[in-house]
């Protein structure tokens, strides 16, 4: 039994969201494997060979995967797929392009967003926006998984996996890269923060969004958003915090002005401390928050950062 793990990089970094996934991999028992398809990606296999618990990086290099397309980056998880009794990758943006193609190929049923590993063959993941468990089982030959990386621990590092490499597929030739915008910010990536400062629609304007940035600034925080927020126009849609955001389990959450809607605390809960700050005392963010201030945040905030020093 080995298991394949799809490594999600920028052919000079190795996202930390693969190592979140290789913890799954393990606890899914047997040797693991990590597919590493780029263009002069040679660093990211390195940085893979040394995470623990991996036996062997399978690097793929070729112009083709500079970019990583789905298409091409499925095809060459396809050429090897039947070495492997389990197929994982990030439940991110990344993971979730390339994995459906995968399972389609192979007429499996992918499992999604699993956020436990019971056996080799059964996981949980969770359902009806993380108010309910799933506990499923599979009996296909090759288990095809998304991982939602904040129910697993980044895997350490230490290891001394051999890179080999692989010869790579063919371009399909069904997509070409056109452009890429990448939002350049100073401040910790939201899903890797250790610290989070949210707001929702209580803050009323994208300029009073200002606000939020000394309290992020003194704690060295990420910024994040509601859906309500980023809908109203206030803020960048890659602040969004909930199911049909980003998930995220921080050290610290403040949910400032954000009333508490099960698709965005299906997106945080899981933070170790969640301190909420909001007018309306009914407010359902108050049921998850650990420590709860209710004011006028335009009051509270200020406050807070001078008391912060």
């Amino acid at each position: 039994m080995t298991a394949l793990v799809i490594a999600e990089h920028d052919n000079n970094n190795l996202k930390g969201s693969t190592l979140n996934t290789v913890t799954a991999a393990v606890q899914a028992g047997g040797d693991v494997h990590i597919l590493v398809a780029g263009h002069n990606a040679k660093a990211v296999a390195d940085a893979a060979a040394h995470i623990a618990g991996v036996s062997k990086v399978l690097l793929a290099d070729a112009a083709q995967f500079a970019d990583g397309l789905a298409e091409n980056v499925a095809e060459q998880a396809l050429a090897i797929a039947d070495n492997y009794s389990h197929i994982l990758a990030p439940a991110t943006a990344y993971g979730k392009n390339i994995l459906p193609r995968v399972a389609a190929k192979l007429d499996v049923a992918q499992i999604s967003e699993i956020t436990k590993v019971d056996s080799a063959d059964t996981f949980e993941r969770p359902i009806y926006a993380g108010n309910a468990i799933a506990t499923v089982q599979s009996s296909d030959r090759i288990k095809v998984i998304t991982v939602r990386t904040t129910g697993f621990d980044a895997a350490a590092t230490g290891g001394s996996a051999v890179v080999e490499a692989l010869t790579a597929v063919a371009d399909s030739g069904k997509s070409s890269f056109v452009s890429r915008e990448v939002a350049k910010s100073d401040r910790p990536e939201l899903t890797a923060a250790k610290i989070i400062v949210s707001g929702g629609r209580g803050m009323g304007s994208s300029e009073n969004f200002k606000i939020l940035e000394p309290l992020a600034d003194k704690l060295n925080a990420a910024m994040g958003a509601s859906r309500a927020a980023v809908d109203a126009g206030y803020v960048p849609n890659d602040w969004q915090v909930g199911q049909t955001g980003k998930i995220v389990a921080p050290q610290l959450y403040f949910a400032i002005g954000i009333s508490g809607a099960i698709q965005h605390l299906a997106g945080m809960k899981d933070s170790k401390v969640i301190v909420a700050i909001n007018k309306d005392e009914e407010a359902p963010i108050f049921s998850v928050a650990d420590y709860g201030i209710v004011g006028d945040l335009f009051e509270v905030v200020p406050e807070l950062v001078k008391q912060l020093g």
